[in-house]
């Protein structure tokens, strides 16, 4: 089996009230990413996010990676179609020229965010790790 993963972070580990509802906000999200999610018994995972149930401890902010604005906009859309919760339409951000993002709380109030930074070229398209 290969596994990919990206560069900063192993995991992220999300505790959620309702699986179900966390699944299609996800599920959505992730497919206009162009993302597979893995379903299992309790839980669903795709790349470095795992989400299982359990009281969720805090709200936390991270965000997925997008190859260019149309993605943004598509991610956007559909996780607001999933039961998501506008926090910032997609548009151009003041924090680097080019950061062009889209921001959803998903049902457990965790701000995600889609992004494209703009033109670049990467080294490699994730990290391949074989068992």
């Amino acid at each position: 089996m290969n596994i990919h993963r990206g560069r900063l972070i192993d995991h992220l580990h999300l505790k959620v009230n309702d699986l179900d509802a966390s699944k299609r906000f996800y599920k959505a999200a992730l497919a206009a990413l162009e993302i597979p999610l893995v379903e299992g018994d309790g839980h669903f995972f795709a790349d470095e996010l795992w989400v299982d149930v359990g009281p969720a401890i805090a709200h936390v902010h991270f965000a997925f990676q997008a190859k260019d604005r149309a993605m943004v906009d598509r991610f956007h859309a559909a996780v607001l179609a999933a039961g998501g919760r506008d926090n910032g339409a997609p548009g151009e951000r003041r924090y680097h020229p080019g950061y062009y993002a889209a921001f959803a709380l998903d049902p457990d109030g965790n701000n995600v965010e889609a992004v494209y930074h703009g033109p670049h070229e990467r080294s490699a398209a994730s990290v391949r790790i074989a068992s």
